[in-house]
């Protein structure tokens, strides 16, 4: 399953996320521009699994809960903030920059927000996967990066 990340966002989310991933060689797609919007959780968990899509959303208790029962799932990226347009793009940027080509098999990817700086954690979901990760030590909600958003030439977190 290890590839180059293919993103489905979810209808929560501003459909302008998926020209963000576009822009960096990403496959990506709107739930919405799929004819998916409506659908309910597990029937949506259902399409994310038949085609692999590492799915974005800012729901994080009920797909944390649905991604719980998955053995092996191709990554969740959880947006934490409720948050407006803007900072949904400049959240997901981050997000992208810290994925890269990285391997998102069975891994949870959550960008918060601490003031004007974007928090990023990575971890092992479920936690007692069944993908052996010997060469890959890390600890459960560990943090891994922080993006201050004076990185940001739009300052797009500032705004309302």
């Amino acid at each position: 399953m290890s590839r180059r990340p293919k993103f489905l966002i979810d209808e929560c989310l501003h459909t302008s996320l998926v020209k963000i991933a576009h822009h960096r060689q990403y496959e990506a797609y709107h739930v919405a521009h799929l004819g998916m919007g409506g659908l309910k959780d597990h029937e949506l968990m259902a399409k994310v699994r038949a085609e692999e899509f590492t799915f974005v959303t800012n729901n994080a208790v009920d797909f944390r809960r649905l991604f719980r029962h998955e053995a092996i799932h191709p990554g969740l990226v959880i947006l934490i903030p409720n948050a407006t347009p803007s900072v949904q793009r400049a959240l997901f940027s981050a997000a992208l920059d810290f994925i890269g080509d990285r391997d998102l098999v069975n891994r949870v990817i959550e960008v918060n927000l601490r003031g004007e700086t974007s928090v990023i954690r990575e971890y092992e979901f479920p936690p007692e996967s069944r993908i052996s990760r010997a060469a890959t030590p890390f600890c459960r909600f560990h943090l891994i990066k922080e993006y201050p958003h004076a990185k940001d030439p739009d300052n797009r977190l500032s705004r309302p």
